[in-house]
C-alpha cells in the first residue's frame, strides 16, 4: 500500500470466505496436488485455446511456490538430463544458483544486462545461447526480470526463441510476477506463450506469492510443456515421484484459493482489476521517481527508470555509491544497486531522488 503495508487481495479474503462455507475437509492432497488448480495454473499460463492444453501436452505438479517449483525442475534435469548444465541470466535472482547447485546441476551465467546502457545486453545474450553446448538449459525470466526490471520486447523475444531453437536448448521459464509486472495477465505471458506456440519443449515454474499475495501459502506449479501427449504423462510420472520424496504432497489451503479466484468470473475479473491497482501503483511511485531525478538533475538519462517493469529498479549505483546512499542518506539497499519500488511511498520519491544524485556526483 501506499503506507507501505502488506495487502491482502479483497478476492482473497471473499474466497476464504466462501471454502469456509463449503466446510471442505482437511485430507492430504495427491502428489501432483489439487486437480483444480493444476487445470486453473495451466490454463492462466498458456491461455484456455492453447494447443497444449487441449492435446493435453503439459504436465503440471502443483509446488511449494516458485522455489519449490524450481527445485523439482532443477532435481528432473539432474536425473533425467545428467551432464547438462543450466544457465542462468548475469545477474539474476539470488536463489536460482543455490537451487540448482543443491540439485547437483552445474550452472553458468549468460550476459543480460548491459551496466552502459542499464539495459538488456541482447547481442551478448544471443551470442552465449548460440555458444552453449547443443541442449543446454536456459533460464529465462517470463516478465518483470528480477533484480533488473529489463525486459526483451516482444521482437527481441523472438530473436531469442529462434537461438534457442536453433541450438536445441531447453527454456525453463521462472514466471513469478504474471498480471503483477504490467497489470495485465495475457501480456505477462506473452513470451511464454510464444514458445509453446512454436512448439519448442519447456519447462515453467510458477508462483502466487506477488499476484495474489499468497506469500505465506506457498502456492505455484512446475510445468513441463512438451510436443506429444504421450511424453507429458511419463514426465508428470517422473516429477510425481520427485515432489514424493522432496515433500510428499503440497498444502491445499493456498492453492484452492488461487483455483477459487481462477474458475469464479467475478472474483476473476476483481483480481484482474485489483492486480491492475497494485502494477498501477508502482507505475505511479516509477514516473515520479523518474520526474524527480530529472528535476534534480536533467542533464542526466533517467529513462531506464521508466523503460524497467515491475517491483525493482537497477539503479546503476556501483558498491561504493551504494553504501554511500546508507551511510549519508539512510536508505538501504542490495549492494547491486536494486530498489524495490514496492516499498517506495509517493512521499518519498523526491528524497530518493535527491540521494541517488547525490550518491552519482560525489562518489565514483
Amino acid at each position: 500500500t501506499e503506507e507501505l503495508k502488506p495487502y491482502v487481495l479483497e478476492v482473497v479474503r471473499t474466497a476464504e470466505k466462501m471454502m469456509l462455507e463449503a466446510e471442505y475437509d482437511k485430507e492430504y492432497l495427491p502428489m501432483q496436488g489439487l486437480a483444480e488448480f493444476n487445470v486453473a495454473t495451466t490454463e492462466l499460463l498458456l491461455g484456455k485455446e492453447s494447443l497444449a492444453v487441449k492435446e493435453g501436452r503439459v504436465a503440471t505438479v502443483q509446488s511449494l511456490s516458485g522455489t519449490g517449483s524450481l527445485r523439482v525442475g532443477a532435481a528432473f534435469i539432474a536425473k533425467f538430463l545428467p551432464g547438462t548444465a543450466v544457465y542462468l541470466p548475469s545477474p539474476t535472482w539470488g536463489n536460482h544458483k543455490n537451487i540448482f547447485a543443491d540439485s547437483g546441476v552445474e550452472w553458468k551465467e549468460y550476459k543480460y544486462y548491459n551496466p552502459a546502457t542499464i539495459g538488456l545486453d541482447l547481442e551478448g545474450m544471443l551470442a552465449d545461447i548460440n555458444a552453449a553446448p547443443s541442449g543446454s538449459v536456459f533460464i529465462l525470466h517470463g516478465c518483470a526480470h528480477n533484480p533488473t526490471g529489463v525486459d526483451p520486447t516482444m521482437e527481441q523475444w523472438h530473436q531469442i526463441a529462434d537461438a534457442i531453437q536453433a541450438k536445441g536448448h531447453v527454456p525453463f521459464f521462472d514466471v513469478a510476477y504474471q498480471g503483477f509486472a504490467s497489470g495485465n495477465l495475457e501480456e505477462d505471458a506473452a513470451s511464454v506463450r510464444l514458445f509453446a506456440d512454436r512448439g519448442i519443449e519447456f519447462f515453467c515454474a510458477q508462483s502466487y506469492s506477488k499476484n495474489l499475495g499468497l506469500y505465506a501459502e506457498r502456492v505455484g506449479a512446475i510445468n513441463a510443456v512438451l510436443n506429444d501427449a504421450a511424453s507429458a504423462k511419463t514426465t508428470l510420472s517422473q516429477m510425481n515421484r520427485i515432489a514424493r520424496a522432496m515433500y510428499s504432497n503440497p498444502p491445499v489451503h493456498g492453492a484452492r484459493i488461487a483455483a477459487t479466484v481462477i474458475g469464479d468470473p467475478t472474483l476473476f475479473a476483481r483480481w484482474n482489476e485489483e492486480m491492475g491497482e497494485m502494477a498501477g501503483r508502482i507505475k505511479t511511485v516509477r514516473k515520479m521517481l523518474y520526474d524527480d531525478l530529472t528535476k534534480v538533475n536533467p542533464d542526466k538519462d533517467w529513462s531506464f527508470v521508466t523503460r524497467q517493469i515491475g517491483m525493482f529498479s537497477f539503479t546503476g549505483l556501483n558498491p561504493a555509491q551504494v553504501e554511500n546512499m546508507t551511510n549519508k542518506h539512510a536508505i538501504y539497499m542490495t549492494k547491486d544497486g536494486r530498489i524495490s519500488l514496492a516499498g517506495l511511498s509517493q512521499a518519498k520519491c523526491e528524497y530518493l531522488a535527491s540521494a541517488i544524485d547525490d550518491s552519482f556526483k560525489s562518489v565514483e
